[in-house]
């Protein structure tokens, strides 16, 4: 009889969490987060990231970590102990508005929300290994006109992020009344959140400047546990107050993180900017705000998570506090904390960002910055192994104490996210006629830098080197040549026919991928040829290669839209002398030159402009070991 009542009881409760949201707050303990690195096994798995990050979870972490490998921690921050996932956001930096050196700012602490919606879908734990990625790092415009947070896709475009500023009071508003976004932040409907850094100090007690990130709860197994860029998406209003998933994906738990930012105590030392400007800055040289944003990859204990969202509603007394939790709690007098594998100098007064992130934003020029790319030849790190010591007498990496390998300044590698396009053409008119050629003279210049990864015990040392080529050509008369319509591709050289498929230009790339029929084939070593023959082979008729390693197939194009021949100009990896797109650039080919939906797509557009520098920067840069 007790039995029964038991069972229907827990059966109600089930059913009433799809009735109304339930929630319950994960909690973090110990000294500091789990470490400060950048390492970012999602965006760039094998080599050190574009920028430092704050990271909080599981032991196992660093540049190659999986579910699977983080599923053998032996430690983590979370208070519970079956949740061995890996949670990391951009560290905030502070800029001393005396002599504008940079250092970070103390995270006071975080919290995750683990939200269970109401909705008709059965909500199901995170399958191990799932990789989601919420925000946008590459913002430096204003997202929308709107302060306020906007999670339904139905209802226009989804803006997961905000900053909160609790304050004792809002006399004068945290973010310029007006406010468009071009010069300050945005708030919101309330008083103490808007989007971009506020202008205010965030003084409320126990609660300095905080940054909020949603994050999607709809997977799509179709994509897969690692494609992050399309495995995920919010939920929609299924009316009655219910969001749902959309047919066949699974619904998993809304993720909302909160991390605060001790700003308060450096009140003293930017005073003078309230109401004018903010001091902070996150570690990819956003000077906005707007491109919070945050990662995260599943390593719960799967049957305790589902225990949880079936059972539990324990709200801000957090999950720590759920009944029947079979894997336990952490002790809040120990600390979990581990050593970041990319040895250098990530704080203290810093004259720029680790990763050379230049700043822009508000005042300092530039707007939305591309994207980094995965690593074509990511440095091959070992996964972790448990140890047996003790978790708590494992070294953090959060303090300045790292000597740096870097050496002399160079110009921003492969792995900054903040990059300009590989090739930058200053453009003259061109005369009527061609004038003929005085002089042509190319020079080299090559920098180089250092990043040392330590893993078990061995240290590797990784070159990166840019070599910047620049080209001038002098015209009698300084004018520049008569447009051509010559088929050849960013080398200068003929493309030639590759199985039948025809070089047809340079064309744009999108987070959504414009060539979507086959992602990534493993090729190995990536040339046009290799390329284009696999996607014959496979029935396709439009191949492309981007960013000097990645090869796609498909048979139709979006966005259709063609770009200036400088932007497809890396080195292709399988052959130097074959040049496979750039960033969010593709090198296209097609079957007997025509382009699907293309009018006129095939001829080759070439850019008129002759007499100027032409900037060969071939990223990534090329990496030696030693």
């Amino acid at each position: 009889m007790l039995f029964t009542t038991v069972l229907a009881t827990l059966v109600a409760t089930v059913a009433a969490a799809k009735d109304k949201r339930t929630f319950a707050v994960l909690r973090h303990y110990g000294k500091g987060p789990l470490t400060t690195c950048r390492a970012d096994p999602i965006v760039s798995p094998g080599s050190p990231s574009s920028h430092v990050h704050t990271i909080m979870g599981a032991s196992n972490f660093g540049l190659n970590a999986t579910g699977e490998s983080l599923r053998q921690s032996s430690c983590t921050t979370a208070k519970v102990k079956g949740d061995l996932s890996a949670y990391w956001f951009p560290t905030l930096y502070f800029q001393d508005p005396e002599t504008g050196l940079l250092e970070q700012v103390k995270m006071f602490y975080m919290n995750v929300y683990y939200f269970f919606d109401a909705t008709n879908d059965d909500i199901k734990a995170f399958p191990t290994g799932l990789q989601i990625v919420s925000g946008n790092a590459q913002l430096r415009t204003a997202p929308s006109k709107s302060g306020d947070a906007q999670l339904d896709p139905s209802k226009g475009p989804v803006q997961p992020a905000q900053i909160t500023c609790p304050r004792s009071n809002y006399n004068a508003p945290s973010w310029p009344e007006g406010s468009d976004g071009s010069m300050a932040g945005i708030g919101s409907n309330n008083d103490g959140a808007g989007i971009g850094f506020p202008f205010q100090d965030c003084d409320g007690y126990a609660s300095p400047m905080r940054v909020d990130v949603h994050f999607p709860s709809c997977y799509n197994p179709q994509a897969g546990l690692t494609n992050y860029r399309n495995n995920m998406q919010f939920p929609s209003d299924a009316g009655n107050g219910k969001l749902d998933c959309p047919e066949g994906w699974i619904h998993v738990p809304h993720m909302f993180f909160e991390t605060y930012w001790d700003t308060h105590a450096l009140l003293p030392r930017f005073q003078n900017l309230l109401g004018k400007a903010s001091p902070f800055v996150f570690s990819n040289g956003d000077t906005t705000g707007f491109s919070a944003h945050g990662d995260f990859i599943a390593g719960w204990d799967e049957e305790e998570l589902q225990h949880i969202i079936d059972t539990c509603d324990a709200g801000h007394a957090g999950i720590h506090s759920c009944p029947g939790l079979k894997n336990g709690v952490n002790d809040d007098s120990g600390s979990c904390n581990i050593k970041c594998p990319v040895d250098e100098v990530i704080d203290g007064k810093l004259e720029k960002l680790p990763g050379n992130n230049p700043l822009a934003g508000w005042g300092k020029g530039g707007g939305d910055v591309a994207a980094p790319q995965p690593n074509p030849n990511p440095v091959p790190v070992p996964v972790p192994v448990p140890s047996s010591a003790s978790p708590s007498a494992a070294p953090s990496s959060s303090s300045g104490s790292s000597s740096s390998s870097s050496s002399a300044e160079v110009k921003p590698s492969s792995s900054s996210a903040i990059l300009p396009p590989a090739t930058t053409l200053i453009p003259v008119p061109s005369p009527t006629q061609a004038p003929a050629i005085k002089d042509v003279s190319t020079s080299a210049q090559v920098s180089s830098s250092a990043v040392t990864i330590v893993q078990d015990g061995k240290t590797t040392t990784v070159y990166e080197t840019v070599t910047v080529w620049q080209t001038k050509t002098v015209y009698e008369g300084g004018g520049s040549p008569a447009p051509t319509e010559l088929a050849q591709d960013q080398s200068g050289k003929a493309a030639a026919d590759i199985a039948g498929f025809k070089y047809v230009g340079c064309y744009k790339d999108s987070h959504n991928r414009a060539l979507s029929g086959e992602v990534l084939p493993n090729l190995g070593a990536v040339s046009n040829t290799n390329c284009v023959e696999y996607c014959a082979s496979k029935g396709f008729s439009v191949a492309g290669t981007e960013y000097g390693g990645e090869c796609y197939c498909g048979n139709s194009l979006s966005p259709l839209e063609k770009i200036d021949e400088s932007k497809c100009a890396m080195a292709c990896k399988g052959d130097g002398d074959q040049t496979c797109g750039g960033d969010w650039a593709l090198t296209l080919y097609a079957e007997g030159g025509e382009l699907p939906g293309a009018s006129g797509a095939a001829r080759r557009h070439v850019h008129a402009g002759h007499n100027h520098y032409l900037h060969h920067v071939r990223q990534p840069s090329r990496r030696y070991r030693r």
